[in-house]
């Protein structure tokens, strides 16, 4: 890249970088509005402050977080938008405060060292799931790969259906986080956002993008598709950060 086109790169992400909403943000599609059953339940749950009626956190299992209640099915959660990606046609791309932008296809994603985890899921909706294993690209391994520059601190995240979120940096560098594209030793389903999704555990679930498809690294948050909806910034199921 000449210092020319990375001048135009710098201005496209102008807004990003100062922390405002920018159009970027929608360069893939536009924010889909939710039509699924569950997706509008969640958005009334945010706007009205309230959380889902659930058991207390059982106080001799310390993997269950308050107010949630173990699942042993994974239950199926989107804005009704499922689009359909073989993996021949999914790629990845990253931009913003990297030193090496990148845009891979489908066999340099599977060209990199893969890795195997065992984590538990939790979702804003009081579900949690044990026992998960994932196959992907560890979240240190990708950042070694990209190299953010020192004053990035925050992510968004971007799926094909034109879903956002937002993830500081930190919490992204973390040993659990996994882009993930098998989960028990299987491809992710097209439900489950396969071909390729994120899989934060530390976080509630739908901070963990599904269909994933491009990433902006930036210095300043930048709120996503619910955060902008009165989710909680941060969604830390420990803290039951549900809603703003």
């Amino acid at each position: 890249m000449t210092d020319d086109d990375q001048i135009l790169e710098d201005q496209k992400y102008k807004a990003l970088f100062e922390g405002q909403q920018s159009s970027i943000l929608n360069t893939f599609k536009s924010l889909p509005k939710p039509s699924s059953v569950i997706a509008k339940i969640k958005l009334e749950n945010a706007y009205s402050k309230k959380s889902f009626q659930t058991p207390g956190r059982d106080k001799d299992n310390r993997r269950l977080p308050p107010g949630q209640s173990q699942s042993f099915e994974w239950p199926v959660l989107d804005l009704g938008d499922k689009p359909v990606i073989v993996p021949e046609d999914c790629s990845l791309s990253v931009a913003g405060l990297v030193e090496r932008p990148i845009q891979w296809n489908w066999n340099q994603l599977m060209g990199q060292p893969q890795t195997e985890i065992t984590t538990d899921i939790h979702c804003v909706t009081a579900w949690s799931r044990f026992n998960n294993q994932w196959k992907g690209i560890s979240a240190k391994h990708f950042i070694s790969i990209v190299r953010p520059k020192p004053e990035a601190r925050f992510l968004v995240c971007h799926g094909y259906d034109g879903y956002t979120t937002n993830i500081p940096l930190d919490t992204f560098n973390s040993d659990d986080v996994i882009i993930a594209h098998q989960w028990q030793g299987n491809p992710i389903s097209r439900d489950h956002g396969g071909p390729v999704r994120i899989v934060i555990p530390q976080l509630y679930f739908w901070k963990s993008t599904k269909w994933l498809r491009h990433i902006v690294f930036l210095e300043n948050d930048v709120k996503g598709y619910w955060e902008t909806r009165g989710y909680h910034n941060e969604g830390d199921p420990w803290k039951q950060q549900r809603y703003e």
